[in-house]
């Protein structure tokens, strides 16, 4: 079974309790500031995703934490050992890159050993390291096919292999599923989960596929503008989101900007800019995330709502809290759901999502009702 680092690395550090830690690290070039004091720790074993839009810093996190750029201030650590100062090449981290960044000119094996032979490992401890490490990402048969001889796919099971071949103690995936077309990033999802359980080994991914984090991560940290505005697990992270960027940025959602009216204990009442009144219920899946700002009357916010967790009418539901009257605009089927867009009496849009089974067919123009329950709205600080 493939291991990782072995414990005579210098940087091995088997006493630490992370694997990764970054304490308030910057990185500027030319006088832009690229990351902004950014600070995390990713636990032994972890599956670790850093999600963000084009621009936001995460690629270069990543190659702070590889060693491919040196931070301007703060400290990376490995195992609990500074890397400031290592190099890329003395640390125990391997990168797979969305580009494979493969050798044309290379079988398969060679490819995959090509790390070993720099470090002038003996033949046969190579043929067995390259062995085993094929085996585990399903491409003996390919062996001595060469990079144009194979699919997106198999391209990218053969980076990883040149990856793991040299048992780092951390894998640094940069946006490594995003070469490949819908199908094959499905499949290449499921063999990541898998070769994750299977290897115990840290894993820390670069995305803006929000699905993708989502599916493989046991915790995401969320970049926005060089700056980490919310680390948790893929649940925190979409139901409770910090932010309204969070929020708007992961799935889709209905953002109301407004003001809070009135508040107690239990709930919030928001007159939005569009002059809808919002009903919220506090607690941890309403108002009031963990570690967000308290809300008081007055304080500005934006009101969050998943489209799923609106229900479509027909007629005027029981109830008369968050339920409000309008149009339907459009309606858009898409398998295993209907989006529904519906034009409120004020002007204001909802995206409405149903079940794709079931769901009626409703003509356009069709006057409807939308209605969600005070625990379905989140409220976040602006």
């Amino acid at each position: 079974m493939l291991q990782t680092a072995s414990p005579n690395t210098d940087l091995a550090g088997r006493e630490a309790e992370f694997d990764v830690e970054l304490r308030k690290v910057f990185k500027v070039f030319n006088g832009e500031t690229a990351v902004r004091g950014v600070e995390f720790n990713i636990r032994r074993g972890e599956f670790f995703s850093i999600l963000g839009p084009s621009g936001c810093g995460k690629t270069t996190t990543l190659r702070l934490i590889g060693g491919f750029e040196m931070p301007s201030a703060g400290e990376v650590l490995i195992r609990g050992q500074s890397v400031n100062q290592v190099p890329a090449y003395r640390r125990p981290v391997n990168t797979v890159f969305q580009s494979y960044a493969l050798f044309d000119h290379m079988n398969v094996r060679d490819n995959v050993g090509f790390g070993l032979r720099l470090k002038k490992m003996a033949k046969a401890e190579i043929q067995h390291s390259v062995d085993e490490v094929l085996e585990l990402v399903k491409l003996e048969s390919l062996a001595t096919r060469f990079p144009k001889q194979l699919s997106g796919g198999q391209r990218q099971r053969v980076a990883l292999a040149r990856a793991l071949v040299n048992r780092p103690a951390v894998l640094l995936l940069d946006e490594p599923l995003g070469a490949l077309d819908l199908k094959l990033r499905k499949q290449m999802q499921y063999e990541l989960t898998s070769l994750h359980q299977d290897l115990g080994m840290t894993f820390v991914m670069v995305t803006h596929d929000q699905e993708e984090a989502l599916s493989l991560s046991d915790r995401i940290a969320v970049m926005n503008d060089g700056r980490i505005e919310q680390i948790g697990s893929p649940q925190e992270i979409y139901d409770a989101p910090k932010t309204p960027f969070i929020a708007d940025f992961i799935g889709d959602t209905n953002l109301f900007e407004g003001h809070v009216e009135e508040a107690d204990e239990s709930s919030l009442l928001v007159r939005s800019q569009a002059g809808l009144d919002l009903a919220i219920e506090r607690g941890e899946s309403g108002a009031d995330v963990a570690d967000a700002p308290r809300l008081d009357r007055g304080s500005a916010v934006a009101v969050s709502i998943r489209p799923e967790k609106i229900d479509l009418h027909l007629y005027p539901p029981e109830t008369s809290v968050n339920t409000f009257e309008g149009r339907l605009i459009q309606a858009m089927y898409l398998g295993t759901h209907v989006q529904f867009t519906v034009e409120l009496s004020n002007g204001a849009t909802l995206t409405v999502r149903q079940p794709g089974s079931g769901s009626e067919r409703i003509a356009l123009g069709t006057a409807v009702f939308v209605s969600w329950s005070p625990s379905s709205a989140l409220a976040l600080s602006r």
